[in-house]
């Protein structure tokens, strides 16, 4: 992929390509246990087409590092998934978890791109960017025609165009009337946040049933509660409005307690979902023209905040967390 002649990579790009090899050796070990227990044709198919993409991918980076005579990380390998090991999740949740996760993917790498200056990286995240928005398509159509995939609520189409006339429009608080009912972008974000957090809701579910580590396990438990509290916080908002919070009867966590992954990936998995939890309250709440809305997602934001900074504390406490690259420590200098 590069020559000789090119420059060397950038520490953006040095940073991004780290972070884009842990996230996908880390969905590696996740297919091959989905694939291992898919049933389905379709679902087999849409999980080897992830994960030949993702092989495809870690293969690169290696290759930039090799290259730049850069350390090939560890992230996580096959002692980080357990084979033969019971069915952790139940119906179709292999094709909503890969759903989520391509839906993290589409915007992890078009920033990414947007941060490489070299013309190959930028490529390289540019196709990145095309792959995970096929998946998340294939995942999205099949989910549809399952029933499983609740679609945001339809509302009137707009029959002429309006201009706000009156300050209360930004209010969320009010003490003599009720706020004014949401806009469609307001709902949209609000469905977006729940549907995810359903999805990482069963994970935390899974996860707390099969890990080995006590700390990890209560750990799970406190994601668990953080999760349906998201939920039941953001659905009020709706249940206002007269109507009902995304839902599905598909994708929970079976009764194993038979851990099929590492508690190591167990809890980067955790802290890595956390982290773009925070980013699409930070979202939801930016776009967002009624005051309550971004207070509610931000303190949210904060209990999602200091959950995954626990679970940061853990991992290095276990020596679980693996180190960025590290900027060359010049202040010595100053000294």
């Amino acid at each position: 992929m590069t020559t000789s002649n090119q420059v060397t990579i950038t520490s953006s790009e040095l940073g991004n390509l780290w972070m884009t090899f842990q996230e996908k050796t880390m969905l590696m070990r996740f297919l091959e246990h989905f694939l291992e227990h898919a049933e389905d044709q379709n679902t087999q198919q849409i999980l080897r087409s992830s994960y030949d993409a993702s092989t495809q991918t870690v293969e690169t980076i290696i290759n930039i590092f090799q290259q730049e005579r850069a350390v090939i990380p560890t992230g996580f390998t096959k002692n980080d998934v357990n084979k033969g090991t019971p069915k952790l999740f139940d119906y179709l949740y292999d094709p909503m978890f890969l759903h989520m996760m391509s839906k993290i993917e589409v915007n992890l790498f078009a920033l990414f791109s947007t941060m490489s200056y070299r013309k190959d990286i930028r490529q390289f995240f540019n196709q990145l960017t095309s792959n995970s928005q096929q998946i998340f398509d294939q995942c999205s159509q099949f989910l549809l025609e399952k029933g499983v995939l609740a679609r945001p609520p339809y509302v009137s189409m707009p029959k002429e165009v309006a201009f706000v006339r009156n300050i209360h429009y930004l209010s969320g608080y009010q003490l003599l009337k009720e706020a004014r009912s949401l806009n469609v972008i307001e709902l949209s974000q609000i469905h977006h946040a729940i549907e995810t957090n359903l999805t990482g809701m069963q994970l935390m579910v899974g996860f707390a049933q099969v890990a080995n580590d006590h700390e990890a396990k209560k750990y799970f438990v406190k994601g668990m509660k953080l999760s349906k509290e998201v939920e039941t916080k953001l659905g009020e908002y709706l249940r206002k409005d007269y109507i009902e919070p995304p839902a599905t009867h598909a994708g929970k966590a079976t009764n194993s307690t038979v851990a099929p992954f590492s508690d190591k990936m167990m809890l980067y998995t955790t802290n890595l979902l956390s982290t773009f939890g925070l980013g699409s309250n930070s979202l939801g709440g930016a776009f967002s023209l009624r005051s309550d809305i971004p207070f509610t997602m931000a303190r949210l934001g904060k209990k999602v905040f200091n959950f995954a900074k626990e679970g940061g504390e853990i991992m290095i406490k276990k020596g679980w967390m693996e180190e960025p690259p590290q900027v060359e420590d010049r202040r010595q200098l100053t000294k």
